[in-house]
């Protein structure tokens, strides 16, 4: 989840930011205090000092003497299990809307305080009381995007596309050469968005229609996956793809023929940093949480992974390119998206059960 960004603009902007808001351009690093922070985030998340960007976490470890434990999830759903089954030390944690919402309902955030986040005054105000955390105690956000489709140009017939639906990833010309999201909130997400249902349906007749689109579809999947898309796109093993729009130029370094569009119903998400009940540092996490809110550090982030930034500052100092309509849509295409929320225990037991039905169906079919 990164892209290569501009060194030579994003270069100047840190050392201006540096000098603006932190003084420690130059200075030397704060000794180690023997505290630690352990930060759990998705793969590719981060700017980490590639290509000449900040390297964030080095970067907090220098200016705070705290270290930076650093551990990747690949899913909202493999990083709850992970905090379900215990035994687990961490206290930031980054997940996705629908699923801070799940958290908050089964006790497992804490509040935040925010005189330990004084940075949050630059997140845009209508990112904050998001609906999945109305009173906006739980969780600050760290970058938002919205679902999409990913195809290559060079396979994929022009003809064929519909920016305005997802029937590309049905389209029996393309069969062994399509993937799919491999967690059972987006799959479903995308065949509700294609029958014109809401991706929060809890309807057990809508969400059985969905299965059987998927059903459907199945045949035509070359796999379920997650972050392994980059590598088969880029490689030219699979054409088309759905993934998250903040992925595309990183697609695009490994194959300029990728291209991508946002079809009516996607999901758009919010990503946020939150402080789970398991932490044992809370006064280290609200520093780490200050400091990624910090305008320097969101502008490195956002340019290097190619999300969209909740800082209206940091967008006004990014690229054309990074801040084109792609990355950041329209009020006219966000309105024909919808924000997953979280469902009820039943229907999401009712998924479950489905999912792990449609994984039998294509593992039959791979034998």
């Amino acid at each position: 989840m990164k892209r290569i960004l501009s060194l030579v603009l994003s270069a100047a902007l840190m050392i201006s930011a540096f000098s603006a808001l932190s003084g420690c351009s130059g200075e030397k690093a704060v000794p180690k205090t023997g505290e630690v922070v352990y930060v759990y985030n998705w793969g590719e998340y981060i700017s980490n000092g590639d290509d000449g960007s900040m390297d964030v976490n080095a970067q907090f470890e220098k200016e705070t003497g705290i270290e930076v434990k650093y551990l990747n999830f690949s899913s909202n759903e493999e990083m709850y299990a992970k905090m379900k089954s215990g035994g687990m030390t961490v206290d930031v944690i980054v997940p996705s809307d629908y699923m801070i919402s799940q958290l908050i309902h089964e006790g497992l955030l804490e509040k935040l305080n925010y005189d330990n986040i004084p940075n949050y005054q630059n997140i845009d105000e209508k990112f904050r009381k998001p609906a999945f955390d109305p009173t906006g105690e739980y969780s600050v956000a760290y970058t938002w995007g919205c679902t999409a489709v990913f195809y290559d140009s060079r396979y994929v017939d022009e003809a064929d596309i519909d920016e305005n639906t997802w029937d590309l990833l049905w389209n029996e010309k393309y069969s062994g050469k399509i993937l799919m999201f491999n967690n059972q909130r987006d799959a479903f997400g995308v065949a509700e968005a294609k029958l014109g249902y809401s991706l929060n349906s809890e309807n057990q007749e809508e969400l059985e229609a969905c299965y059987e689109e998927l059903v459907k579809q199945c045949p035509l999947v070359q796999g379920y996956y997650g972050d392994q898309i980059f590598d088969k796109m880029e490689s030219g093993e699979a054409w088309i793809a759905p993934y998250y729009n903040g992925d595309l130029l990183m697609l695009q370094d490994g194959n300029e023929y990728v291209k991508g569009y946002i079809p009516k119903g996607a999901n758009t998400f919010i990503d946020s940093m939150c402080i789970p009940t398991c932490c044992q540092n809370k006064s280290a996490a609200e520093k780490y949480i200050n400091f990624m809110c910090r305008e320097d550090v969101a502008l490195a982030n956002a340019e290097y992974i190619g999300y969209a930034s909740p800082i209206s500052a940091v967008v006004e100092e990014m690229d054309e390119e990074a801040a084109g309509e792609f990355f950041y849509p329209s009020d006219e295409k966000l309105a024909q998206c919808e924000v997953f929320y979280r469902l009820s225990d039943e229907a999401n037991a009712y998924l479950s059960t489905k999912w792990e039905d449609l994984m039998k169906e294509f593992t039959e079919k791979t034998r």
